[in-house]
């Protein structure tokens, strides 16, 4: 099959402006009932809905019903783990997450690697043992919060998604990686991003919005592009890698791949994609997102440079970016990552957060109306 397949024409209702406060007080309700302590499910109710605030609809509430429920109740997830620290060498640590959410999992070891980073200069914590972690760039954003650069990256456990260029099996997971640091007032600096041109979600979203995904996004089995998103799950489309094609680079956004692979599971000891089980694939995806392994990693910049004026030196930096002419004299002005983010959360919270009928219906079936007024 190739890109040539028609995708019909879908008539959405409106979509529902949801209050942002009575979201979150709706979905922390929901992970608690499920034994989540209290402050830890409002910090993954914060987590899932970064997501929303910021345009990353396909990593939100999106997910919900999809991810976070369906782990709760097979018994994949643990909502009372508590997680072990198995090695701590005061910088630096290996954490058993013991099958806890990933949501508050991994924002909690992104605060100790802050913690430490206060006393080193550096934090990281490398957890195993966890489950999906939501957006990365919520985990990263709070080492920037802190004042610090921060960098959050996961696999995706045993689970196998993508093949590596000219291979017939998937072996990685889109692996994503996500860099934060302070930046202009209120815009931190925010790099998310999947080392795949595009993650699964953005493909699932676009299926059931009934439009077709942008020609790059997926590829069939003979590198061919396809923009039916319904054909990844059929087995019949792949992620391409970031750079696409061997001409315009791949090797970039494979090598990411594999960079994420080593920093997230070989240093935490979790599962891995590129195991021997994965030559046993059929060649569409397979295994489970169990066992998966995070890195989470604080600089302290001002802890390494006494005396340094970083967040001066950081305000020049992305000030002198930001006052980069457009190509276009009136055009766009010139913005750098987590800019337009930090504009669409602030602009969501105070408006409401645009949900699909159909997703708000989804919500509704949860039993999460009652907890929840429309802005």
């Amino acid at each position: 099959m190739t890109g040539s397949t028609t995708i019909p024409a879908v008539t959405a209702p409106p979509p529902v402006l949801v209050d942002h406060a009575a979201l979150l007080t709706a979905l922390t309700g929901l992970f608690a009932g499920y034994g989540i302590p209290d402050d830890r499910a409002r910090l993954a109710a914060d987590a899932l809905c970064h997501g929303d605030l910021t345009g990353l609809d396909s990593h939100g509430v999106f997910n919900l019903a999809r991810t976070y429920v369906p782990l709760l109740e097979s018994g994949r997830c643990d909502p009372h783990a508590a997680p072990l620290t198995l090695t701590d060498l005061g910088a630096c640590a290996v954490v058993d997450a013991r099958r806890a959410l990933g949501l508050w999992a991994a924002a909690e070891a992104m605060d100790d690697a802050v913690s430490r980073a206060r006393r080193h200069g550096i934090g990281m914590v490398s957890v195993r043992g966890a489950t999906h972690f939501g957006c990365a760039g919520f985990h990263a954003v709070r080492a920037a919060h802190a004042g610090m650069i921060g960098i959050a990256a996961s696999n995706c456990g045993g689970q196998r998604i993508a093949r590596p260029p000219g291979g017939a099996l998937t072996m990685l997971g889109t692996n994503p990686l996500s860099v934060a640091a302070p930046a202009l007032d209120g815009h931190p600096f925010l790099l998310d991003m999947s080392t795949t041109v595009a993650p699964t979600g953005k493909v699932r979203v676009a299926e059931r919005r009934g439009e077709p995904v942008p020609a790059g996004w997926l590829e069939d089995h003979d590198g061919e592009p396809v923009t039916d998103p319904a054909a990844f799950d059929r087995g019949e489309a792949f992620l391409r890698w970031l750079g696409g094609t061997a001409e315009t680079g791949v090797h970039k956004g494979f090598g990411l791949g594999i960079a994420v692979e080593l920093l997230s599971a070989v240093v935490s000891g979790s599962a891995f994609g590129p195991s021997p089980s994965a030559l046993a694939g059929d060649g569409r995806p397979h295994g489970r997102d169990d066992d998966i392994g995070f890195f989470l990693l604080a600089i302290a910049p001002e802890v390494l440079r006494p005396g340094a004026d970083i967040a001066a030196t950081t305000r020049s930096l992305f000030g002198t970016l930001a006052d980069c002419p457009p190509a276009t004299p009136g055009g766009t002005p010139v913005r750098y990552p987590g800019w337009r983010e930090a504009e669409l959360a602030a602009r969501r919270r105070r408006e409401g957060i645009p949900m699909p009928a159909h997703l708000y219906t989804e919500l509704a079936e949860l039993g999460l109306l009652k907890d929840m007024e429309a802005a």
